[in-house]
């Protein structure tokens, strides 16, 4: 007989406030050397929820902070789609290399990447433009994902899933 892992009322909390967060760091854009080309803290940070809570609590915060955004109508459905995309991408590769640190540096970028190209053919937008100013947020995604990791690691009691 197998038994079925609960979900506590730590883990539903930590993943309310993990989702909130999320939606937050969306919000916040730093700017860029490429005019409208600013990205945001939310890439990071989400590599460090896939990384120390594994790929599927990852795609449930990453959900339930896409609800969230859209029940306030600060994201739409193509945000939500570019967003998911990315957090497939990026949690996948992830979920395959567990431990590996390349992966924690490559799996922003790569999330990004194909979440643009993905973007260009559903709004007909140039794609090679796309990936120009989507590239200073991968850049700085990949230099900070592994300090967001390591931070994150270290305030949290890491419950990888089952």
């Amino acid at each position: 007989m197998t038994s079925k892992k609960t979900y506590s009322a730590r883990e539903l909390a930590s993943d309310a406030i993990l989702s909130v967060l999320l939606l937050i760091t969306g919000m916040f854009k730093i700017p860029s050397f490429l005019p409208g080309a600013e990205f945001q803290i939310s890439a990071p940070f989400a590599v460090a929820i896939a990384k120390n809570f594994g790929f599927k609590r990852y795609l449930m915060i990453g959900i339930a902070s896409s609800f969230c955004g859209f029940a306030l109508g600060v994201q739409n459905l193509l945000n939500i789609a570019v967003a998911m995309i990315y957090r497939i991408v990026a949690g996948a590769i992830l979920a395959l290399y567990k431990d590996s640190k390349f992966a924690v540096i490559i799996s922003g970028p790569c999330g990004t990447l194909l979440s643009r190209i993905i973007l260009a053919q559903l709004t007909g937008a140039d794609m090679r433009l796309l990936i120009l100013y989507a590239l200073p947020g991968m850049v700085f995604t990949a230099v900070t994902a592994p300090v967001f990791v390591k931070a994150a690691a270290s305030l949290v009691t890491v419950q990888p899933e089952g």
